[in-house]
């Protein structure tokens, strides 16, 4: 009997309890094997990312209107863009696009790699100007523009596109973009080069945009006085001879770009860029047409509505409509960039600063 306890003993001890020793034995190993440099630095990298998740970050805002600086989460702010920018009846998958857009365009800002050259923003990363950065709202001013019954869903829909693509941003060739993006191009957008004289930008290339004419502003007709556009001018350029009596027929279009837009043109001794005519008069884009309609004044029609440029709202809504998702909307208009991680970004970025 004492054989067999004994014996039972020693198969006990053999089973279970040597196997224990041995695995905490390589566990001990595995611990050793790893330098404890790597583990520090593993530990400082997972460190880095949690403080650099979108969620926790921030930046500087500059409100039109108020003259102040608010500082506020980068996606809470990336919400009022979106409903400050694009209509909320648009594709939820469009809605993300601008989300991804406004976000690059905000987080170039903020890591200084695109600053304006005039400084209006007061210390800010970014302002609330359309005209000069982005539009934006804040989510009390958005609910009360929609009807009230829509406008807890319509903010719910925003802040679901906002969410879906958190962190999200554009590159290319490992560099943030500069995804500008406009309401109507007008059937096909603009190479960058033909609207910033110099400025050739790889991912910012004509594209055929379909589906803009469901917008209502998609052409529009406005009538003006020559005689106002003859003062305007002459305050512009002060040498300026023509008189309002033969200003139709001194006007001549000299160049046109690929996608159509007035790229230069002469009016009597004047030559002046397609932008600098639709600036002067307050023109919604660089797409237009002049007809004489009497004595007195001139009739404009303008085709698509903005600068025309990168994404296009309204094309961004139709491509959605036919099925592309966000990730297809933003490589169609913004040919070679990709998606990536504000995180990953960040981890490049600190290691090219050491």
């Amino acid at each position: 009997m004492k054989k067999l306890l004994g014996y039972f003993i020693l198969m006990t001890m053999i089973i279970v309890i040597l196997p224990l020793i041995i695995v905490r034995g390589c566990s001990t190993v595995i611990t050793d094997i790893v330098p404890e440099d790597d583990k520090r630095e593993e530990q400082k990298q997972e460190q880095k990312k949690e403080q650099t998740r979108a969620g926790k970050t921030k930046l500087k805002v500059y409100i039109k209107g108020k003259g102040t600086v608010e500082e506020m989460p980068l996606e809470e702010y990336i919400k009022g863009v979106v409903a400050a920018e694009m209509p909320v009846d648009f594709e939820p998958e469009a809605l993300k696009a601008q989300a991804v857009a406004a976000r690059t365009y905000a987080y170039g800002r903020m890591k200084k790699i695109y600053t304006p050259s005039d400084d209006i923003h007061a210390g800010a990363h970014i302002c609330t100007d359309s005209g000069h950065c982005q539009a934006w709202i804040k989510k009390e001013d958005a609910l009360n523009k929609w009807e009230s019954s829509k406008a807890s869903d319509n903010w719910k829909k925003i802040e679901k596109a906002v969410l879906d693509t958190e962190g999200q941003i554009l590159l290319y060739e490992n560099s943030v973009v500069n995804p500008v993006f406009h309401s109507n191009s007008g059937g096909m957008t603009e190479n960058s080069e033909d609207v910033w004289e110099g400025t050739v930008v790889p991912y910012l290339k004509s594209v055929v945009s379909e589906g803009e004419e469901a917008s209502a502003g998609y052409e529009v007709e406005t009538e003006f006085k020559k005689e106002d556009i003859v003062q305007k001018l002459k305050a512009q350029y002060p040498d300026f001879k023509v008189g309002k009596e033969t200003l139709f027929d001194e006007i001549k279009i000299l160049e046109r770009t690929e996608a159509g837009r007035v790229k230069s043109m002469e009016i009597g001794d004047v030559t002046l860029k397609g932008t600098e005519f639709r600036s002067l008069l307050g023109l919604r884009s660089t797409n237009f047409t002049i007809e004489d309609v009497d004595d007195s004044k001139l009739k404009i029609t303008t085709i698509g509505y903005g600068h025309g440029v990168g994404m296009s709202q309204w094309g961004a809504n139709h491509r959605a409509k036919q099925g592309d998702n966000h990730e297809e909307i933003l490589k169609y208009y913004y040919p070679g960039v990709y998606i990536d991680s504000i995180e990953d970004v960040e981890l490049i970025l600190n290691s090219k600063e050491k």
